[in-house]
């Protein structure tokens, strides 16, 4: 029996309790339908934790939940697919109960068993004698990734060991079920469906068929009652035979995902995700102007020819990133003791360790780059698309008139904020405007502004750049 915390201690602990109670059997598409139904009157966030899917997914989330479909979640990794499946789970009960005796396999209805022990222990009983536990709402969503999943994982196989007990094939007792029968009044979602074995495929659509589980052809059947979910890439999903048709046509609700549909959203994303403290002991402050950098560099990587597209670019990638960047940031700030420390470019030179391994390159595309080259690629163009809309929005004239008598710069992430003092000692007005930040009054802000400036001019070519050594060499006498 499922250990229950003390505010839930006062629940029946016996079918007959239980219908004193005034408890009512739902399947669990009911139970969701209802539950949901309640929350969105209440006003109660449906969706803690999802950023800009507001007006795309959820409502279409909404409506199949309405529906009582099973429901396919397509879109590129990173997308949420798997986090929106696991959130469903608090559409259900907060505990619902169950036949408790160890001779039944799975959670079975006190007032609706489907087993074959579930039934003699109703039907034999007193019902002032019959045990009910209570399944917690945690406890009743499972999930599995399909590469490498096995028909008896999911559906179950005949157990040798209870045929070699005595007990006959032809019955319930000589099975061992796999997680969907386990699953029974819960929700099951299978991770990347096109990679599932065909004969799984089979056995999925005779649940979402018929609702029920045979096993090696014995006539054995269990009305199954389970909310199916499923994820998949649009690119493996699409393509032939990799999905039954079968299986396609039985899914009620197909709900298209998509990555951030504006750079703001896709910070809000990173940023929650990411659950960095910038403060304590050694503090981080990080200018909005490099969260647009770090955001720009995967919407450019998502539409880079160099990268395969198929695959899609993460928002894993943002968030690594994003953690590398502070991480190489507070480790300035505790070897050179500036606080706050204070991103620079130069800090994303770092990115290689945790943006390459996100990255899959077109052999098409790519040509004869290696992938620190095409990441390479991606950084320069991000930092030139947001350096020409500060351009364009702020003129950074007064800026540029700093760089222009033509000298050698040399920054770098481990160069102290203070060693930024000689190149603009005076700053210029615009600064506080462009930046947002307070530039005049922080070396270490100021440092990071100047490194912007420098690489924003590299990436439109209109200065030229050395790098050697893990130092960067920026050279202004060819600045117009």
């Amino acid at each position: 029996m499922t250990t229950l915390p003390a505010s839930a201690q006062q629940l029946p602990k016996t079918l007959a309790e239980l219908r004193a109670s005034g408890w009512k059997s739902r399947s669990v598409k009911e139970e969701v339908r209802e539950n949901f139904l309640r929350m969105l009157r209440d006003r109660v966030e449906l969706f803690p934790g999802i950023v800009g899917y507001d007006d795309t997914v959820i409502p279409e989330i909404n409506i199949a939940l309405l529906a009582g479909h099973d429901m396919l979640f397509l879109g590129e990794k990173g997308q949420a697919k798997s986090r929106l499946m696991r959130l469903l789970v608090g559409f259900l009960d907060e505990y619902l109960p169950y036949l408790d005796d160890p001779a039944i396999p799975f959670h079975d209805d006190p007032y609706r068993p489907i087993t074959s022990a579930g039934k003699r222990l109703v039907a034999d009983r007193n019902e002032t004698e019959i045990p009910i536990a209570w399944w917690p709402r945690a406890q009743r969503y499972a999930e599995r990734l399909a590469p490498g999943t096995k028909f008896a994982d999911i559906i179950g196989e005949i157990d040798p060991a209870k045929l070699a007990g005595g007990t006959s094939m032809s019955t319930e007792e000589a099975l061992h079920f796999g997680l969907i029968p386990r699953l029974h009044r819960g929700i099951f979602a299978m991770n990347e469906l096109p990679e599932l074995d065909e004969l799984v495929q089979v056995g999925m659509f005779n649940i979402l068929e018929e609702r029920d589980v045979q096993i090696r052809g014995y006539p054995i059947k269990f009305d199954i009652d389970v909310m199916l979910l499923f994820s998949a890439n649009p690119a493996t999903y699409n393509r032939s035979g990799k999905v039954i048709p079968q299986l396609k046509d039985r899914i009620g609700a197909m709900i298209q995902t998509h990555y951030p549909r504006e750079r703001d959203l896709g910070i809000r994303v990173f940023e929650q995700e990411s659950a960095i403290d910038l403060g304590g002991e050694w503090p981080v402050l990080v200018p909005y102007f490099m969260k647009e950098i770090l955001e720009e560099i995967t919407i450019a990587a998502r539409k880079s020819t160099f990268i395969d597209q198929q695959s899609g670019v993460s928002t894993r990638f943002s968030i690594a990133n994003y953690k590398t960047l502070v991480a190489s940031t507070r480790q300035r700030g505790v070897l050179l003791g500036e606080k706050p420390a204070v991103p620079r470019i130069s800090d994303m030179g770092h990115l290689y360790a945790s943006g390459l391994g996100k990255l899959e390159l077109d052999m098409m595309g790519s040509h004869q780059m290696t992938e620190r080259q095409v990441l390479d690629n991606v950084i320069a163009e991000a930092i030139a698309s947001v350096f020409a809309e500060y351009v364009e929005k702020h003129g950074l004239d007064q800026i540029a008139k700093v760089f222009a008598e033509g000298v050698k710069i040399e920054v770098g992430d481990a160069v102290p904020s203070s060693s930024y003092e000689n190149i603009v000692a005076d700053v210029p007005a615009i600064w506080e405007k462009a930046f947002e930040v307070n530039a005049s009054q922080n070396p270490a802000i100021r440092a990071s502004c100047i490194e912007f400036v420098l690489a924003g001019l590299y990436a439109t070519e209109r200065i030229s750049r050395i790098q050697m050594h893990g130092r960067t060499i920026y050279d202004t006498r060819g600045f117009r």
